[in-house]
């Protein structure tokens, strides 16, 4: 049996990586993990191939070129974030229920794509100052990134009702629980 798409999506600092790992780690709910691909240079301690396929900008542009994604974005200015076809495909002819963790318009892009197939979940901040404390807390970001990525956050958060469904990440634990419920509904 073919397995379905789960879209999460979040401005940066609300969590999505930490609730996937935690939901992955849930054997029930059959997940597995779409690598994305992006244009910028690893972080602290990401690897190739595991985090992110880290392509140069050449490299992203032969693949846009050649129609290898799913979807793409200039997320930021000079930085492009992608899933690959072959990704998306990997999971899901596998049996396994595809969890993505892709930007605002990736999200919706691919929830246009794929329908029924696909579950797309908001994962929303409690708020602003939290989100900021939680990114000057990762202690991997310039204060001016981190500006940038509160002012671009407030801009995916007006997207948030697009989604099939909005979970506050408050408590982690309860937020893991309630998208892990939504997806048993969607894919089991």
């Amino acid at each position: 049996m073919k397995g379905k798409i789960i879209i999460l999506s979040a401005p940066s600092g609300t969590g999505k990586s930490t609730i996937i790992s935690s939901l992955i780690k849930n054997p029930e709910l059959r997940l597995g993990f779409s690598i994305s691909a992006t244009s910028r240079k690893p972080r602290g301690q990401e690897q190739h191939g595991k985090d992110y396929f880290f392509l140069t900008e050449e490299e992203f542009q032969k693949k846009v070129d050649n129609g290898e994604f799913v979807e793409w974005e200039e997320v930021y200015s000079g930085t492009r974030y992608g899933t690959l076809e072959c990704e998306v495909s990997r999971v899901t002819e596998s049996g396994f229920n595809l969890i993505m963790d892709v930007d605002v318009k990736g999200a919706l892009n691919i929830k246009e794509r794929f329908g029924n197939e696909a579950l797309s979940i908001f994962v929303m901040p409690p708020d602003i100052d939290v989100l900021r404390s939680r990114l000057v807390s990762r202690g991997t970001d310039s204060p001016e990134t981190i500006e940038k990525r509160l002012a671009k956050a407030e801009y995916e958060m007006s997207f948030a009702n697009n989604f099939d469904t909005v979970v506050v990440n408050d408590v982690l634990s309860d937020a893991v629980d309630k998208i892990a419920c939504k997806i048993r509904e969607f894919a089991l």
